[in-house]
């Protein structure tokens, strides 16, 4: 119903996958080719420093709104809710999120240009945002880092490069584009 009403009011409406994932400098460690009969070496780092990053992408455009936070708690995602309503400005958001309890706290005031779309519990598969946190691993994998700041320099780096092509590549399942595509046409 109110989606009915803000298509036919003129209005551009995105559809989002949010998450938040942490990243630290705790080594992640990933499989290593090496020669049959060699067992592979590679240096770890114990370090628990981290930040939590805050996404949001979009699988029909490949756009991405990505923010970085000291914690996963109900006042960072009110802060990044808030931010992402600001950078939608006049749009607005169907937002599918999952069930932790930062998003389901009773203390978020959801903005009124985000509509939150809860899944189903225990089902982060269902959340391409999830997929789209593998491609910006990946280059970290058996990684050190020697600082925070150099982490975040690197994870920067990572998110200037990423393309909307790669974001519409590992977030655009079947079920949500005959979805959006079946509602646009409706």
């Amino acid at each position: 119903m109110l989606l009915e009403s803000l298509l036919a009011q003129g209005k551009v409406v995105h559809y989002l996958c949010q998450d938040e994932t942490r990243v630290g400098l705790k080594t992640q460690q990933g499989k290593v080719i090496t020669a049959k009969g060699i067992k592979p070496k590679v240096k770890v780092q114990w370090g628990r420093e981290n930040f939590w990053i805050y996404g949001a992408i979009a699988p029909l455009s490949g756009d991405c709104w990505l923010h970085e936070y000291e914690k996963l708690n109900g006042a960072c995602f009110q802060a990044f809710l808030d931010w992402l309503s600001e950078e939608l400005g006049e749009e607005w958001a169907i937002l599918q999120l999952d069930q932790a309890p930062a998003p389901m706290a009773s203390t978020i005031r959801w903005p009124e240009n985000i509509i939150p779309l809860v899944q189903p519990a225990h089902c982060p598969e269902l959340n391409p945002i999830e997929r789209f946190w593998q491609l910006l691993k990946q280059p970290l994998k058996n990684k050190i880092f020697p600082s925070l700041q150099a982490l975040r320099q690197r994870v920067q780096a990572l998110f200037d490069q990423v393309t909307e092509e790669q974001v519409i590549s590992v977030s655009s399942y079947n079920f949500i584009l005959e979805a959006l595509f079946y509602a646009a046409s409706n």
